[in-house]
């Protein structure tokens, strides 16, 4: 985990649900600005190993793990598996003291948040969907951004916690309107890497020399943090890291859903979508979003 400075916040009792690739360091951040973190993951050797790493404790069942909690973070694959954590005798909410919030961070659909805001609202609580950019580069450096949405007292009681992990953290409306924020990331992400793909198969295509091509007009308009951080391992076909193709396609499921129900037009990025189909069919699976350009090959 990089060096973070942490800004001087009061210690909370808190619990994190979920130690996979983001889950695992955004708690550890947690626990190094000094807040008693509880951990709960399915997997119980991973919980394990988090808690040896970090000195912290952890519990068998989500409401166990929340009972002492003033917050609960979840950080889950998705909205069938946020519901596991969340719903039943075992779930976060049974455990939950009225007052408390629960804080999601899985990127899920806005119909899973306003359904688990208002069965969170009827057993006096609060839920705050806010789910996350920056990939888990931005989980470890704790440099996320996050974005959010249910009840402003609520949010305001929690901002300061999520700084922990986050450069950014921002209120943009009711419940759903983190997961809607994030849809709006994920489309501009995916035009963006189609771009980038493109852009740079053509130069290689021409002869030119692309990392110094990039590093040109890195300093113009065509700037992006794509270009910046995944232009140069583009030409060099290294794909083995980063936000893999299986996540980028559940997301542009959602975004797809979505707009589905309101109406939008998204021809790129339904097209984007069975590129990345492609890709997974080729073996990319779990390759880097930016493995787009290997269609182009």
């Amino acid at each position: 985990m990089a060096d973070k400075t942490y800004s001087a916040v009061p210690a909370r009792a808190v619990a994190f649900l979920g130690l996979g690739v983001m889950g695992y360091p955004m708690a550890g951040h947690l626990v190094r600005a000094g807040h008693r973190v509880n951990a709960y993951n399915r997997t119980t050797s991973k919980a394990t190993q988090w808690a040896a790493e970090y000195g912290a404790a952890t519990s068998t069942t989500p409401a166990a793990a929340a009972a002492a909690a003033d917050i609960v973070f979840a950080c889950v694959g998705n909205d069938q598996d946020l519901r596991s954590v969340v719903l039943g005798e075992a779930g976060a909410f049974a455990g939950m003291r009225a007052g408390s919030v629960f804080v999601d961070h899985t990127t899920a659909s806005a119909d899973i948040a306003r359904e688990l805001s208002a069965a969170a609202l009827a057993r006096g609580l609060h839920f705050i969907d806010a789910p996350v950019s920056g990939g888990q580069a931005g989980a470890v450096n704790g440099m996320l951004t996050v974005m959010c949405g249910g009840d402003a007292a609520a949010f305001a009681g929690v901002s300061p916690v999520i700084g922990a992990y986050a450069q950014a953290v921002t209120l943009l409306g009711a419940s759903g309107s983190g997961q809607l924020a994030k849809m709006v990331n994920q489309i501009a992400i995916a035009g963006l890497l189609q771009g980038l793909s493109e852009a740079v198969a053509f130069g290689q295509r021409a002869g030119l020399d692309m990392p110094a091509v990039l590093a040109v007009i890195a300093k113009g308009a065509a700037q992006s943090w794509q270009m910046e951080n995944r232009g140069r391992t583009m030409v060099e076909r290294k794909f083995e890291f980063g936000f893999a193709v299986d996540w980028m396609r559940k997301d542009l499921g959602l975004v797809l859903d979505e707009s589905k129900r309101n109406g939008a037009l998204l021809p790129v990025t339904a097209l984007v979508d069975q590129f990345y189909a492609d890709v997974q069919q080729a073996g990319g699976r779990r390759w880097d979003t930016s493995s787009l350009i290997t269609r182009l090959r």
